[in-house]
């Protein structure tokens, strides 16, 4: 392989499987057969170089990790790709996934289409779907806090297991119910198909602009999901005596949230870069990563026939 290319691939893995480190170093070998330089995590270069990967280029696990990289391919579940998207942010780089999880509706490959990746990756023969986040922001007592951004979805929890969460929630500075509730999630469409789909929320397509509101076992005679304009401001305020909750934003990041504490969630200034080798239907991927039946279905070509007939 030259020594100088201008073409760099960031891996990310999910270190403590060995089967993604494997097959990341299958992967990054047949890279570096084409010329283009592979660039791994620091936190993730000792268990790359242990599966094989040599010559790689290491860089500090943090934000702007993919700057100036064509792309970063992600060997794991949604949980590696939401960490991968962090390190993205703010870099324009675009994400591809390789599910080695359970569901991983994320992803976009499955191992068994590895040399389609390598293909896709080196003849850039991959579109790109920008999706839409949310930005976060924590008010207490009017001044903003803590500040944070979501991909799939940010959720308001309770801190304490015996005791419920008392929220009022607003949109767009009118106030709209009041909760007694274990929680709530304001969700991407992206994120329609995680949290929010677990808590009875909507399955939304990708390519459509909106946020959605759902609350988590709701004590209340209205508690149902709310899907509103990607400009609208969605507000959870905590209130109740000795109420306390926790933000979590995609699951991974969080911030504790006081009594009176107040959480605005709106579109966010930034997409996130999804690298799709698949033209097909997201009808489709649904039935797939679900296992939805679909028996009976007939199709166009059979009803095109029937009424011919």
């Amino acid at each position: 392989m030259s020594s100088v290319s201008s073409r760099r691939v960031l891996l990310t893995v999910h270190a403590v499987r060995e089967e993604a480190t494997k097959v990341a170093a299958a992967f990054a070998a047949d890279l570096q057969a084409e010329g283009i330089d592979v660039v791994v995590l620091d936190v993730e270069a000792d268990a790359m170089r242990s599966a094989g990967v040599e010559n790689a280029v290491v860089v500090e696990a943090g934000p702007g990790a993919a700057t100036g990289c064509q792309l970063a391919v992600v060997f794991g579940g949604d949980g590696t790709i939401l960490r991968t998207a962090q390190l993205c942010r703010g870099t324009q780089t675009p994400l591809l996934g390789v599910n080695l999880g359970h569901v991983g509706f994320l992803a976009e490959a499955d191992v068994e289409d590895l040399h389609h990746v390598v293909r896709g990756v080196v003849d850039r023969s991959y579109t790109v779907e920008e999706r839409l986040t949310v930005d976060v922001a924590v008010k207490v007592a009017g001044e903003v806090v803590a500040t944070n951004w979501a991909l799939n979805e940010a959720s308001v929890e309770k801190a304490a297991r015996e005791r419920m969460l008392e929220v009022v929630v607003e949109i767009d500075n009118r106030p709209v119910s009041r909760w007694g509730c274990d929680g709530v999630v304001c969700a991407t469409p992206t994120g329609s198909t995680a949290y929010n789909f677990s808590a009875g929320g909507p399955i939304v397509w990708p390519e459509v602009q909106a946020l959605l509101m759902v609350p988590i076992s709701a004590h209340a005679l209205f508690a149902r999901p709310l899907v509103v304009s990607p400009d609208s401001t969605l507000a959870i305020e905590v209130v109740g005596e000795q109420t306390t909750g926790v933000l979590w934003c995609d699951g991974r990041r969080a911030a504790d949230l006081p009594m009176g504490a107040r959480v605005e969630v709106v579109k966010g200034r930034e997409t996130v870069r999804l690298a799709r080798l698949q033209s097909g239907s997201f009808a489709d991927r649904l039935v797939r990563k679900f296992d939805l039946p679909v028996a009976g279905w007939r199709g166009a070509a059979e009803r095109r026939r029937e009424e011919r007939s």
